[in-house]
């Protein structure tokens, strides 16, 4: 059926398409595709955090929990990318209003692991992973119409 749309439409090949426009017309997926890709690899995420914090408790478990509670959120965080798609992803995470907390949760996964292998400072891998989710939640809720600042209001009137 596509060959026969391209026909009666005047491009008989793909070699007339630009790159781009190749790439983009073999990439596509379904709307059922996308949100059905987007729970399996958010649910693969949030069961890697769990499991990662299960194995905190065994011997050696920190370096297993380090590397699980980072490849959860770094799956649950690229699930979105079935959804909106990674070019659009990537921009909407370096927005602006995104941009400090984005480098915060990227440093995190990164000094997550640096702490858990190389430093071997199980202290500082915990205070990473706490961060680390911080900065996952407060990333999260930027795409929340002022849910930051309403999380600023209800944190100041607590403090005050």
């Amino acid at each position: 059926m596509d060959k026969l749309r391209r026909v009666l439409s005047g491009r008989e090949d793909n070699e007339e398409l630009g790159l781009t426009a190749q790439v983009l017309e073999g990439s596509t997926l379904s709307f059922s595709t996308r949100v059905k890709w987007f729970v399996i690899c958010f649910a693969s995420g949030i069961l890697c955090s769990i499991l990662g914090s299960a194995l905190l408790f065994l011997p050696k478990g920190l370096k297993l929990f380090a590397v699980f509670y980072t490849l959860g959120n770094v799956a649950a965080l690229s699930s979105t990318c079935f959804l909106m798609g990674p070019l659009k992803q990537l921009k909407r995470m370096f927005e602006p209003t995104r941009l400090i907390a984005t480098i915060v949760m990227l440093l995190c996964f990164t000094l997550t692991l640096c702490a858990a292998f190389w430093w071997h400072k199980n202290g500082l891998a915990i205070i990473f992973c706490i961060l680390q989710f911080l900065a996952m939640t407060w990333y999260s809720i930027s795409y929340i119409p002022f849910a930051r600042d309403a999380v600023i209001k209800c944190c100041t009137t607590c403090l005050n």
